[in-house]
């Protein structure tokens, strides 16, 4: 089966879910949508549709820390899902450091002139594709493979 070279990532939060989507050979990531729903079994049967569709080899997720280096109060909750995400799709998960990627989007947002209120429903999105990017510039810190 040839390599299909598709990557979803992910911007994590507690009530929203950032999704983007890329292509591993051209290095190229879009915002692709905003999961939510009122449980963890809707989210991820939300997800379950995004990787039939797309057909990922691989699954990028950011990894919050403090300006400092140091894990902030949601990294365990992360990493949690970075292993709910292996178990369920068997697929290998890159880890990496989204210390900037909100701020990065935001950004990307307002060189786009979107501004205020029309900001909030992609932001997540535009998130995650920031998370991507910095994951084809090589800077992730963690796989889970096994």
């Amino acid at each position: 089966m040839p390599e299909n070279h598709s990557i979803i990532a992910f911007d994590f939060g507690e009530r929203r879910i950032g999704c983007a989507h890329g292509n591993a050979m051209i290095q190229i990531a879009h915002p692709l949508e905003t999961i939510t729903g009122k449980s963890n079994q809707e989210k991820f049967q939300k997800i379950q549709k995004i990787i039939q569709t797309w057909q990922p080899e691989k699954l990028v997720l950011g990894l919050p820390f403090q300006p400092d280096g140091t894990p902030s109060e949601i990294t365990p909750l992360v990493r949690k899902f970075a292993h709910r995400l292996h178990r369920t799709f068997q697929l290998p998960i890159y880890l990496v450091d989204e210390r900037y990627s909100s701020a990065m989007a935001e950004e990307l947002l307002k060189e786009a002139h979107v501004f205020g209120r029309k900001q909030k429903p992609v932001l997540d999105q535009v998130a995650a594709m920031a998370i991507l990017d910095s994951y084809f510039s090589g800077n992730f810190c963690e796989t889970i493979s096994e």
